[in-house]
C-alpha cells in the first residue's frame, strides 16, 4: 500500500509541476510505473477524484490566480494554464468555481492575507459539481 501511494504521489507531483503541459493517462501511468487502468482506478481511490479532474482543477486554480492578479486576456490565460480552447476552459472553470472566469475576475485583485488562509479560502471545492449533479 505504501509503495502504491508513493507511485500515485509521484504522478500527482508531475501534474502539479507540469500542469500547463499536455499530460495524458499513458504518460502519467508511466510516471507511476503502473498500467493505465490501474493508474486511473488507484489515483481515484487515493485522492478522491480522477487524474483528469485533478489536472483540470489544478489548471483552474492557477487560472484563478492569474485572472485576479493580472490584466491578461482570458483566452491567453486559458491557453497558458493548459486548456486547448476557451469553451472547455470556461465550462470547466464554471463547474469547479461556480461562476464564469469573467465574473470571477470582476471580484478584483486578491487582498494580501496569510498564505494558509488564502489557500484554504480560494481552493476550489466541489460546490459546482454538487450543484450540477442536483440539476442533472
Amino acid at each position: 500500500m505504501e509503495e502504491s501511494n508513493r507511485r500515485m504521489l509521484r504522478a500527482r507531483d508531475a501534474m502539479d509541476r507540469s500542469y500547463a503541459q499536455p499530460l495524458d493517462i499513458p504518460t502519467l501511468a508511466r510516471v507511476a510505473c503502473v498500467s493505465e487502468a490501474h493508474f486511473i482506478r488507484t489515483f481515484r481511490a487515493t485522492f478522491g477524484e480522477t487524474p483528469h479532474r485533478y489536472l483540470q482543477r489544478r489548471r483552474v486554480e492557477r487560472a484563478m490566480f492569474l485572472l485576479r492578479q493580472t490584466d491578461r486576456d482570458v483566452t491567453e490565460i486559458c491557453l497558458d494554464v493548459g486548456f486547448n480552447g476557451l469553451g472547455t476552459f470556461s465550462r470547466s472553470f464554471r463547474d469547479i468555481v461556480g461562476e464564469s472566469p469573467t465574473a470571477y475576475r470582476r471580484r478584483g485583485r486578491i487582498v494580501a492575507v496569510p498564505t494558509c488562509f488564502a489557500m484554504a479560502w480560494t481552493r476550489p471545492s466541489s460546490f459546482g459539481e454538487a450543484r450540477a449533479a442536483d440539476r442533472g
